[in-house]
């Protein structure tokens, strides 16, 4: 027999590196060892301590595919991520992501770092540039608040309610009143 068992999942295996533990609350087997693992209750899925009252919480989150390659994610054996919205992708996927410059969440378009370095380059850049251009409006994908603001570079502007980039334009008439 196998040097690990599991008698809920009647689960087998030699290699007990792996660490695995059983999830009473996920249901299943997991690796990596249970004192580098807690539940969340809320999301319902095993999270790194590390993450312990350090994420954003979306219901079953994990029981989801990866916004990337579709594979569902609960019982992946790949490294999962969780974003700064709360919502997860596989760590291979999202390195992916990042070498493609993506530096927004697929699925609600938060972004997925602290861009206030860069941001502030970038402000320096626009004001010297773009001043003497006249106003238009955005809606931001970070905290969804409209603002009239300057023209920016390739067709992105500033939050001024938190000052990320990460906006959208739009016109006028689909401003709430």
């Amino acid at each position: 027999m196998g040097e690990y068992f599991c008698r809920a999942c009647k689960f087998f295996d030699d290699d007990v590196d792996k660490e695995q533990y059983h999830c009473k609350d996920c249901g299943i087997c997991r690796v990596g060892g249970k004192d580098n693992f807690f539940h969340c209750k809320k999301c319902g899925s095993c999270y790194s301590v590390t993450l312990r009252d350090k994420h954003v919480c979306i219901e079953g989150s994990m029981k989801n595919n990866c916004p990337i390659c579709y594979e569902y994610l609960f019982d992946s054996l790949r490294e999962s991520s969780v974003l700064r919205c709360g919502h997860t992708m596989h760590l291979q996927c999202f390195h992916e992501m990042l070498k493609h410059d993506k530096f927004t969440c697929p699925m609600c378009s938060v972004s997925i770092f602290d861009m206030e370095k860069f941001l502030r380059a970038l402000d320096a850049e626009i004001e010297a540039k773009f001043l003497h251009m006249g106003k238009g409006w955005i809606v931001c994908n970070d905290c969804w608040d409209t603002t009239r603001v300057y023209p920016g570079m390739a067709g992105q502007r500033k939050c001024c309610h938190c000052q990320s980039y990460n906006t959208c334009r739009v016109a006028p008439s689909v401003l709430p009143a």
